[in-house]
Order: structure tokens, then sequence, then C-alpha cells
């Protein structure tokens, strides 16, 4: 029982040598700076669009486009 606590803790799935290789630590960093990465395009998406203002647009407009011809500019 006791040696299978002691393999869990090691890892079964890949033996130890693998995982100290050079490879395995490539690959692993690769993961890490991927994940932050999204993770960071992901939480950009949730935040507010920041706009900003200049003198095109709406506010150069010299007539409305309203259907209302007495509305306001």
């Amino acid at each position: 029982m006791m040696n299978l606590i002691v393999q869990i803790l090691r890892g079964i799935i890949l033996p130890e040598s693998v995982l100290l290789s050079d490879w395995f630590a490539v690959l692993a960093s690769f993961v890490a700076i991927n994940t932050v990465l999204y993770l960071v395009l992901g939480l950009a998406k949730l935040l507010p669009v920041i706009r900003i203002r200049s003198a095109r647009g709406r506010e150069r407009r010299s007539e409305t486009r309203n259907i209302d011809p007495e509305a306001s500019v």
C-alpha cells in the first residue's frame, strides 16, 4: 500500500526520467505561456471597449438623418 502511494506521488503516467528531460521542460514552458496568453485574452474580452472621442462620427453631421425632419441635429 505504501509503495502505491509513493508511485502516485512520483507520477504513474510518466516515469521520472521523462519528467526531468529537457524537451519536457520546453513543452511545459510552452503550455504555461499559452495558458497565460489565453487567460489574458479572455479577461480582455470581458472588459468594456475603450472608445476615444474624436472630431469624426456623429458630431460631424450638419443635418439630421432621422425620419422626423423636425428632430434636432
